[in-house]
């Protein structure tokens, strides 16, 4: 939301936050399109937007992030978050030749697992295939599944533990092995190809039994298939607001710092009296626990800020946490640049 304005107190309230009440939110949908409010154009303005719009990032993992949008409508959050699930790239397993099997487990299964274990490879390096293509260097990544299952001589002979009783009992994703095609072997030499974690368990073989299989992986995005989806979660929610309007204090304080999550609210001492204040308000996951009790009542206002958007973003691994975001962007991006001659031709006819 931009600025100052001179609206009334309760209009500005919800013109910037989702009122959250006791069996209700209201005041969901946003109304900041020009000439809603007297004063106020809320004419595009590229400037304005620079200003009042914020990038934080929170905390950082290997696998996660969580980082501030600030500034933004929630359609184009949410776009951004359908983008990062269902539209960035990966590669993943997609044909799988099927030799031989004679594990327990149906070879339609089988495929389906491995389909689902994310390969490591930067998808930026390939090309989409087609399904009248053939595969080649520039589409494809090959791997080999051969493993046979066998007694281990050296176990003793009351031994249970098939892990110690046999030989290859375990199948795991670290029995795939990469078969560099063409001049993948020289072109990802400082690449790690391969599955991203080592101990996927694909199945489980006693002795006589064996998988051998091919697999292609190929591009590909969420939209068409989840094992293309570079997240394990993406989501977003808005930055919770705790408003107490009139003093809590005594055992009430200690009775509201209850009603919500540890560090959200503190008490402290304010002459010679235990006082509840709000601390991190962030951390609150907005249960509206405290809205139950009538001693409360008209005590505290609960809200979210409308344009504040907290997003937590899991990788799958494939790509680091701090990219998939980045990219999104870059097909953010092309989206528009499709979509401009269309509008560019709209508006010329008009």
């Amino acid at each position: 939301m931009v600025g100052t304005t001179n609206l009334p107190e309760n209009v500005e309230f919800l013109r910037q936050r989702v009122l959250v009440e006791k069996d209700r939110v209201t005041s969901v949908s946003g109304s900041d399109y020009p000439h809603q409010y007297p004063g106020i154009s809320n004419v595009w303005d590229l400037e304005a937007f620079k200003e009042n719009f914020k990038v934080t990032i929170n905390r950082l993992s290997d696998h996660s992030i969580e980082f501030d949008l600030i500034g933004i409508d929630a359609s184009i959050a949410n776009a951004f978050r359908r983008v990062m699930i269902a539209e960035v790239p990966t590669m993943a397993i997609e044909n799988v030749y099927v030799m031989n099997n004679t594990s327990i487990i149906q070879d339609e299964v089988l495929a389906h697992r491995l389909g689902l274990i994310p390969i490591r490879a930067p998808p930026e390096c390939f090309d989409y295939r087609t399904s009248d293509e053939n595969p080649t260097d520039l589409n494809t990544l090959v791997f080999k599944l051969k493993i046979k299952c066998q007694r281990n001589p050296q176990a003793d002979e009351n031994e249970t533990d098939p892990k110690k009783a046999f030989i290859n009992s375990h199948v795991y994703s670290r029995d795939l092995v990469w078969e560099p095609k063409g001049n993948q072997q020289e072109k990802f030499a400082d690449e790690k190809i391969g599955p991203v974690q080592d101990d996927i368990l694909i199945a489980k073989l006693r002795p006589g039994q064996e998988i051998d299989m091919e697999l292609h992986c190929t591009k590909g995005i969420g939209r068409e298939h989840a094992k293309w989806s570079p997240v394990a979660t993406a989501s977003y929610r808005l930055l919770p607001s705790i408003e107490i309007l009139e003093p809590i204090e005594g055992d009430d304080a200690i009775k509201f710092q209850n009603c919500f999550p540890e560090g959200v609210i503190k008490v402290v001492k304010q002459g010679g009296k235990s006082v509840a204040k709000v601390v991190n308000p962030r951390k609150d996951t907005v249960s509206r626990e405290c809205l139950r009790h009538p001693e409360f009542e008209g005590k505290v206002r609960l809200s979210r800020f409308r344009d504040h958007f907290i997003f937590n973003v899991e990788s799958t691994g494939i790509i680091p946490p701090q990219d998939i975001f980045v990219r999104s962007l870059d097909v953010f991006l092309e989206k528009i640049e499709h979509i401009r001659p269309a509008l560019d031709k709209v508006t010329s006819n008009a």
